[in-house]
């Protein structure tokens, strides 16, 4: 029996609507989006071998006349939904201006989630978005609307921007890849090898659909009381010397630390901590390089990948692909210990191991922090060339992990390596994520090379750090001691005493300074979305290359030679993107979002005038009223006649109010003067 509602094959080739996988002979692929579907699951199956060579699937096909009317009659009493759904439908293919192409798209964007919505459902969200004021529901059905990957027809999840401006989950775009696909998956363009090889994940599209999903209102801020520590003799900028602008940078000062914590502080800075910006330092934040790094204290050392000491615990982590042995998975990850390499020679280049490590100094700081369950401050350097989660440029700080097992194997190069498994437990989100909420316990992921491990360290003990349902991660047990004490510990509170208030700016306008063109820094128009997930407006990426060639000629004696491809570097990174401009695609999806944005923010606007307008006429009335009223009431009470007065009387209500003659004109007042002589003369001659 055929199910009720034709569905698709997924991306790993289930169908959607029996869940079974049927063979490559038991599918039929549609020629317009090209996508897998089950024969037998499909309720009106081609009838010969010419209609099957060229099938279109019910999503992107349009209904013949017999069946839409079947349509109608069978949801007759259902309202008008369906009528205008079929309306849509008809109005699309009447529409010359369109290609078959769109026709197709624009069909089955209809069929998927239909021409219009119940009176009861858009009751619902009218009220939603009378409880939510900045509008976020609506901002995250956008999204929703534009945004949803085509494999698991969710909101991206860690989400991948291909050049032709369509957005897939990192994990389905991967999948995809896996079976040797090489062309996107909604309109068949071809992938760049590049990002075959390496997809790197669109980071201004995490931080929208988390804003999306995480929009409340902002509380007023307490005022707090802060420690200082006196450094303010080291300068503001790490790098100030002429000598260490130069490449290296290796006799930098090292600048004011901005934060408040000793250096042997464990845990997260928070706001407390941060008497500057009253922030702290938040997951995602990131920095030019590593010595900017150190002076928010996410991480001292500025060429040491671990902070700590041996029998004390080790603090935070530097991933800079030091090792070759290192593997990265996002919320958890391989460290691989420091030591073993002779460093008499030069310490910066040398990079080959000639001797084991040992549980000894930086690494016995990891393994007590294992013991003991303490959390490590973790950041990623762009040096980490084989991480999917490293930015592309300077460091960024990715929030809390705590090391669940340490052992020794033997590495890559033959000799014995510590090694250390991290598992992130943070509270607030991953920058790689949508998620609008931290991590939650996990089990811990299965390591081949323990099998082969010796030395393996597991914790015994409860955690110092650990998860709770009320308050999330947190302190099980009180923190280590400092043993370095600040340099000074005087408190002082905030001079002003006010509460300092949060611009309260809609989430719609929040959501669009995300999308900002990474040159010129407004608003994107007409957005391209670079292979190494980069966003520029396409006039800003084009105008920025002087020479708009691709190829350069090239002679010798005479001679002509082969012809030079011109490399062409991303603004933002040093991948090379000359064949992407050769045939730059404007995102679509993303073009049509920060449009629908705008086009909200001006609606809301006009508004916002119109209210205020009608609230500045009705105080003008009110004021006007009151006038009249006041003006009527004390002519009544006025002792002096309009003749006596000579038109004193209608200015002046009380000629010795000295508040309200400071209000007249200077005409005003010569006549205020005028019949006071007058009525000091009248009461002479009485």
């Amino acid at each position: 029996m055929s199910p009720a509602v034709d569905l698709p094959c997924d991306g790993d080739g289930v169908c959607m609507a029996c869940k079974n996988k049927p063979s490559e002979l038991e599918t039929m692929t549609c020629r317009t989006c090209a996508t897998p579907w089950h024969v037998e699951c499909l309720s009106r199956p081609p009838e010969t071998l010419a209609l099957a060579a060229d099938w279109q699937c019910p999503d992107c096909c349009l209904p013949a006349e017999g069946a839409l009317s079947d349509i109608a009659a069978s949801g007759a009493g259902s309202g008008g939904a369906l009528e205008d759904l079929i309306a849509s439908i008809r109005a699309i293919e009447a529409d010359e201006s369109l290609t078959e192409q769109e026709k197709a798209r624009r069909r089955q964007e209809l069929m998927s989630r239909g021409a219009g919505k119940e009176k009861g459902q858009e009751e619902e969200e009218e009220d939603r978005e009378k409880q939510n004021g900045d509008g976020a529901n609506d901002v995250l059905g956008l999204l929703d609307e534009k945004f949803n990957c085509s494999f698991c027809m969710q909101l991206p999840e860690r989400p991948v921007t291909t050049p032709c401006g369509h957005n897939f989950c990192l994990k389905c775009f991967q999948k995809w890849l896996g079976q040797g696909k090489h062309t996107c998956a909604k309109c068949r363009a071809p992938i760049p090898p590049k990002m075959v090889s390496q997809p790197r994940i669109n980071s201004a599209l995490v931080v929208a659909i988390r804003m999306a999903k995480t929009v409340k209102p902002v509380p007023g801020n307490k005022t707090t009381v802060y420690h200082y520590i006196c450094n303010e003799n080291r300068p503001e900028k790490a790098f100030t010397t002429e000598r260490a602008k130069k490449s290296g940078k290796a006799n930098a000062c090292s600048g004011q630390i901005f934060v408040t914590v000793p250096p042997d502080h464990f845990g997260p800075i928070l706001a407390e901590h941060d008497p500057k910006r009253n922030k702290g330092v938040l997951v995602g934040e990131s920095w030019e390089d590593r010595m900017e790094c150190r002076q928010w204290g996410a991480h001292l050392p500025h060429v040491a990948g671990i902070a700590g000491q041996s029998g004390y615990g080790a603090q935070s982590v530097a991933l800079s692909g030091g090792y070759e042995d290192d593997e990265d998975h996002g919320e958890w990850f391989l460290y691989t210990g420091s030591g073993g390499r002779d460093l008499s020679g030069n310490k910066r280049t040398n990079k080959d191991q000639s001797f084991d490590q040992k549980f000894d100094k930086m690494n016995e700081a990891l393994r007590v922090s294992c013991r003991k369950g303490y959390p490590v401050r973790v950041v990623r350097s762009h040096k980490e060339k084989r991480s999917a989660y490293a930015p592309e440029t300077g460091v960024r700080y990715d929030g809390i992990y705590r090391i669940e097992k340490c052992w020794r194997k033997v590495g890559i190069q033959g000799f014995k390596v510590c090694r250390y498994l991290f598992v992130r437990c943070d509270n607030e989100p991953a920058p790689w994520t949508s998620d609008e909420n931290g991590d939650r316990p996990r089990p811990l992921p299965e390591i081949k090379e323990l099998k082969r491990a010796t030395d393996t360290t597991e914790r015994k003990e409860r955690p110092a750090w650990d998860y709770n349902e009320k308050d999330g991660w947190v302190w099980t047990k009180p923190p280590p001691h400092s043993r370095k004490i600040l340099a000074s510990g005087d408190v002082e509170e905030n001079k002003s005493g006010r509460k300092r208030r949060l611009k309260s700016t809609n989430v719609r306008e929040r959501l669009l300074k995300e999308f900002k063109c990474e040159i010129c820094g407004k608003v994107m128009t007409f957005p391209l979305t670079t292979p190494c997930a980069h966003n520029f407006c396409k006039k800003c990426l084009l105008d920025s290359y002087d020479d708009q060639s691709f190829i350069r000629e090239r002679t010798s004696g005479g001679r002509t030679l082969r012809a030079q491809k011109i490399v062409k570097k991303c603004p933002s990174c040093t991948t090379d993107i000359s064949d992407f401009l050769q045939n730059p695609q404007v995102n679509r999806e993303l073009m049509d979002l920060i449009e629908s944005l705008q086009q909200k923010i001006r609606e809301e606007n006009l508004d916002a005038d119109e209210e205020a307008s009608d609230e500045r006429e009705n105080n003008d009335e009110k004021v006007d009223t009151k006038e009249k009223n006041d003006g009527a009431g004390e002519e009544d009470s006025d002792g002096i006649d309009a003749e006596d007065g000579d038109g004193v009387g209608e200015k002046c209500h009380t000629v010795g109010r000295k508040e309200e003659a400071n209000c007249f004109s200077s005409e005003s007042g010569q006549n205020l003067q005028k019949a006071q002589k007058r009525l000091m003369g009248v009461s002479s001659a009485e």
